[in-house]
């Protein structure tokens, strides 16, 4: 090691008790202010960045790159205060909250203000916690009239079509005629189309202002009419092509409009169909953000192997990865786009393909995506049932990669992002830019990965590099500024246990 890296050092042994501040020894670091007079303040997407590669990624008020980690909630559970204090102390700083229209206005035309103060309470635990929300649309299979959930009874027209339920493969379903009938109505129907629109807009006007709200997505796994046979490929293919390029964007464009006429702030993201999945581009046109200044827009995709779903252990030969990425890249690309992924994440990973599936997607995320929501938030025996912990609240088998230490905001472009959990060490390179010397990078910790704290070099900064600890709860957070850090240097960030 050089001396300027030994300068550039600083140990962050973090006691039970918090702690914040430079280790034992070290020189107190003059306090960057932000405006609201922390150090490293909440990263909240304000704005984007295109990377070289092409790819747009958020970015805060002071400029820095933000790469969100989260879990989806809500769809069959009530969301509490403890669920998003775990969630923040597990390092997660995103939820992706589902919601369905059925609980929002059970009746046409009464909105159940009930579910309306209770989603508000969920945001204000958020900003409590320090938790982004992403407000998901859900439906699947349309609705309850299906057995399932989303759009509601009232809302769903089948033209006396018939639905048989298949009871080894639900998403089947869809392609169910009556479920064909109501999403065709859904799309046509002026009077449908007013009461989603003012469904929408009532959520955002009874949410807007809460400092975690990230945005919304918009509807969860679009699906409509497949003229022809539902089970030919080429079929599926042509109509989901005609879908993307008509029904779906003409309801994406009213429902932009809907949120907008409420909330000029809330990022707005679409999602293509699920056929993604299988290495089909969305068809999807660009779209117009009416906001004032720049545009608030992003892309949702989905990420599943559909023989995962389907009971199979992940075969690496079947390229799904390589696919899958050749066919996220183009859209969100072309139109700026930044990439969450809201869902993701087999369905258990005590195999030994599913368990490599899932590491490989999360480094896979890393190369195209600004975040990822992984479904599901709850416990269960081996991670079953999509579940992302063990019944004692651990990491479920396999799953441990969704939960190793990350960069949530990098003050520079991110380059790579390590975590070797058979020696405990993480590791971060990063490209120094204009925010480099005066915003605050942040390293999540988690105590999965260091239970006793962390010893963190930085090596290329130029100079000593400022270091706060924190600890609050289980969340343990380094933020470091690199006030000699020269534009276009690469810089390298490690933590090892302690």
């Amino acid at each position: 090691m050089t001396a300027l890296a030994l300068a550039a050092t600083v140990l962050c042994a973090v006691p039970a008790a918090a702690a914040s501040g430079p280790a034992p020894g070290a020189k107190a670091p003059a306090r960057v202010a932000d405006r609201d007079g922390r150090a490293g303040a909440w990263p909240v997407p304000t704005g984007t960045v295109t990377a070289p590669d092409g790819r747009t990624l958020f970015t805060d008020r002071h400029g820095r790159v933000l790469r969100l980690r989260g879990l989806n909630l809500g769809k069959t559970d009530t969301v509490t205060e403890r669920h998003l204090a775990e969630m923040a102390d597990d390092g997660f700083d995103l939820m992706r909250l589902n919601i369905q229209w059925e609980k929002v206005e059970p009746r046409r035309g009464h909105y159940d203000t009930g579910y309306l103060r209770y989603l508000d309470r969920v945001l204000s635990w958020a900003d409590r916690h320090r938790v982004l929300v992403l407000i998901d649309w859900h439906q699947d299979v349309f609705g309850p009239a299906f057995g399932h959930n989303g759009i509601p009874a009232w809302a769903t027209r089948t033209d006396g079509l018939p639905f048989e339920p298949n009871p080894d493969d639900w998403f089947a379903d869809y392609f169910q005629p009556a479920v064909q009938a109501a999403f065709t109505h859904l799309y046509d129907d002026p009077d449908l189309r007013a009461a989603q629109t003012a469904v929408y807009r009532k959520v955002a006007t009874a949410l807007r202002g809460h400092r975690s709200l990230l945005g919304y997505d918009l509807f969860n796994e679009p699906s409509g009419p497949i003229p022809g046979d539902p089970a030919n490929p080429e079929d599926q293919i042509a109509a989901s092509a005609a879908l993307e390029r008509g029904r779906l964007a003409g309801m994406y464009r009213r429902l932009i409009t809907a949120v907008r006429s409420a909330d000029p702030d809330a990022w707005l993201l679409v999602e293509p169909t699920v056929l993604v999945g299988q290495g089909v581009p969305t068809r999807l046109p660009g779209f117009h953000d009416p906001r004032p200044g720049a545009a608030r827009l992003g892309y949702a995709p989905h990420y599943y192997d559909t023989a995962v779903e389907s009971g199979a252990d992940w075969d690496p030969s079947n390229h799904f990865i390589e696919r899958y990425e050749a066919a996220i890249g183009p859209y969100p690309t072309a139109h700026r786009l930044p990439v969450l992924v809201g869902e993701w994440g087999p369905p258990q990973a005590t195999t030994p393909g599913n368990a490599e599936l899932f590491r490989r997607q999360v480094t896979s995320m890393d190369h195209f995506a600004t975040g990822w929501a992984l479904w599901y938030d709850c416990r269960a025996k081996n991670g079953g049932g999509y579940c992302a912990y063990d019944p004692n609240g651990d990491p479920a088998p396999g799953k441990e990669p969704a939960f190793t230490p990350h960069a949530p905001a990098v003050a520079g472009l991110p380059g790579t992002e390590s975590y070797a959990p058979a020696t405990r060490t993480y590791a971060l390179t990063l490209t120094a830019d204009r925010t480099t010397r005066h915003a605050w990078t942040l390293l999540t910790l988690p105590g999965t990965a260091f239970p006793h704290g962390a010893r963190i070099t930085v090596t290329g900064a130029g100079g000593p590099a400022r270091v706060v600890v924190t600890e609050a709860g289980g969340a343990r957070q380094a933020r470091l500024l690199l006030p000699s850090a020269r534009p276009g240097s690469t810089v390298r960030v490690t933590a090892t246990a302690r």
